[in-house]
Order: C-alpha cells, then sequence, then structure tokens
C-alpha cells in the first residue's frame, strides 16, 4: 500500500513532541524551538548563512544556485523543494529536528510545522540590523554554541565601526538596483537601507519612499541628485538571469556626469549575498568588506 504525506507526518509528530526545547526570538516573537537539532533544514538563504557560520551544516536546502560563498554549505544537502515551494513528502521522508523557514518561505511555516518544528526567521523592514543580530543569537541558543554566535557578532560590531570611520566626511551614497534597463532606488528605511543606517552612510536624496522593489527612477532623476557614490546592486546578475549587466545600464552620460562617475566612485556590489542572502552574517560581513574597501580607496 502506497504512505499517504499524512500518514509519513503523523509519524515524526512524536519525535518532536518530547524533544528538549529553548526559547528563542523569531520573527513571530519568542518561540519554544528543540535544543541541539541534529537534521536541519534550512529554507532561507540567511539561515544557512547563520548555521554554517557556526560551523554546523544543514541537511536540506531549497533549489536555488545559492551565492558562491555558500557553495560548500550546499554541498551534501538534499533539495526539498523551492524557496516558495516546500517538496513535502521529501521532507516527511526525511523527518527533520528543525525546520527554518522565512523570507520567500514565510508563508509555508504554518503547514511545515505539521512535519517538524519549524521557526520563522524573516529579516526585514528598517531595523534588517538588529534583526539579523538577533538571529545569530538565537541559533546560538538553539545549538548551543552562545559564545561562538557572540564572537560572531562582536567580529560584525567591529566591521561595521570600521566602516562608518571609513564614511567619515566622504560624501553622500545613492543606492540603485538594476534589473536588466530598468532601475530602482532604495532609501534608509529599505532591503538595504542598513548600509545607511548602520553604516553611516548619508542619504543623497533622503525622499525615497519604502518599496520592497525600490522605487523606480530614471537617468534624469540620478544626474539630478548628483550623488558622491553610488552603490549598485545587480538583480539580473544575484539570480543569474541573462539580461543587460548593471554596468551596462549605467553606461549613460547622464549617470558619467555624476559627482560619483566624474570620481570613479560607482561601486557594483556583489549582488548575490545581498539580494539573495541579506541579512545573513557573512553576508553583511562580505557587503561591510566591500564598502569600507570602496570608500578606502586612492581616487587616484
Amino acid at each position: 500500500m502506497k504512505t499517504t504525506f499524512a500518514t509519513l507526518a503523523l509519524t515524526a509528530l512524536p519525535t518532536f513532541a518530547l524533544a528538549q526545547t529553548v526559547d528563542v526570538e523569531t520573527a513571530t516573537g519568542q518561540v519554544a524551538v528543540p535544543l541541539a537539532p541534529e537534521t536541519i533544514v534550512a529554507l532561507d538563504l540567511a539561515a544557512v548563512d547563520d548555521i554554517s557560520a557556526l560551523g554546523l551544516k544543514v541537511a536540506g536546502v531549497p533549489d536555488i544556485t545559492p551565492p558562491a560563498y555558500l557553495a560548500e554549505a550546499f554541498q551534501g544537502t538534499e533539495t526539498v523543494g523551492t524557496l516558495f515551494e516546500p517538496d513535502f513528502e521529501a521532507l516527511a521522508v526525511m523527518a527533520p529536528d528543525l525546520i527554518v523557514a522565512g523570507g520567500r518561505s514565510q508563508t509555508q511555516v504554518e503547514p511545515l510545522s505539521q512535519i517538524a518544528p519549524t521557526i520563522d526567521m524573516t529579516i526585514s523592514g528598517d531595523d534588517l540590523f538588529s534583526q539579523a543580530k538577533s538571529r545569530v543569537l538565537a541559533y546560538g541558543q538553539i545549538f548551543d554554541l552562545e559564545g561562538k554566535a557572540e564572537t560572531l557578532l562582536a567580529d560584525l560590531d567591529a566591521a561595521v565601526e570600521g566602516a562608518k570611520s571609513a564614511a567619515d566626511g566622504k560624501g553622500d551614497v545613492l543606492i540603485l538596483l538594476t534589473n536588466g534597463g530598468k532601475v530602482s532606488a532604495y532609501g534608509d528605511d529599505s532591503r538595504f537601507g542598513w548600509l545607511h543606517t548602520t553604516l553611516g552612510l548619508p542619504e543623497a536624496y533622503p525622499e525615497l519612499t519604502a518599496e520592497t522593489h525600490g522605487e523606480a527612477v530614471s537617468f534624469e532623476f540620478i544626474a539630478e541628485v548628483d550623488p558622491d557614490w553610488i552603490f549598485v546592486v545587480d538583480r539580473g546578475a544575484a539570480i543569474g538571469q541573462d539580461g543587460e549587466a548593471a554596468a551596462v545600464t549605467l553606461d549613460n552620460p547622464l549617470v558619467a556626469g555624476t559627482k560619483a562617475g566624474t570620481a570613479g566612485q560607482i561601486v557594483y556590489l556583489d549582488s548575490a549575498p545581498l539580494y539573495l542572502s541579506g541579512g545573513g552574517i557573512q553576508s553583511m560581513m562580505g557587503t561591510i568588506a566591500e564598502v569600507s574597501s570602496a570608500l578606502q580607496a586612492d581616487p587616484s
């Protein structure tokens, strides 16, 4: 007789019902989570980032090409659906001790909880940086690695201070995301806003409205704002999509004529970590290092 999904899900219930738990902060508040789970599924790339930063390995991941720095974390793992649509039958067979959802998989928390303990570790909004630090601490509690988590956060805080120092007196910044031939701008309360609020990068145009996908802007807008620096996120490159590269899109006389363009201060960030695993501690450390390096570079 064919084993049904419902039967598979039910067989997992007694195992996690009796597990020792620890209360940790999640995107939905304090939640009791199994202590020191062994088989972990992470359906959010920021979670894979943090867990691997703690020296641990996840057993299941979504079907996606990860940023290069997470390639090793993905090696030898089982694919259990996509960021948006988990493979419930595969997960039921795996019977993980913990499923970490978040971001694009946030809407699946309730059905996933029928298979195994599931937590929502979404990182979003204008307090992304504080949420990101909270997630690292939570994983430290879950895996009994609080000392390691605190060390990681101390390194992060030191990197932030270094970036603030590098940004001091260097002028204002406009953050742009390109998507093919389209351009959007992001302010301090957007998904990339922590670059302004945490690293102390002054906004070139403070009136930008918070939008998940940014505020669509023209080349004329960029020229009028005339920022000292432009930091660019290439969405197409981040998701491996064919199309016009950011450098081609912004190869425009209006952009070239800005203070950023004439000073060689248009910075193309490594987009995959920032776009796909934003809020992960390794992702943030990488972006902070890029920003600091650019600001400290000798323009001559």
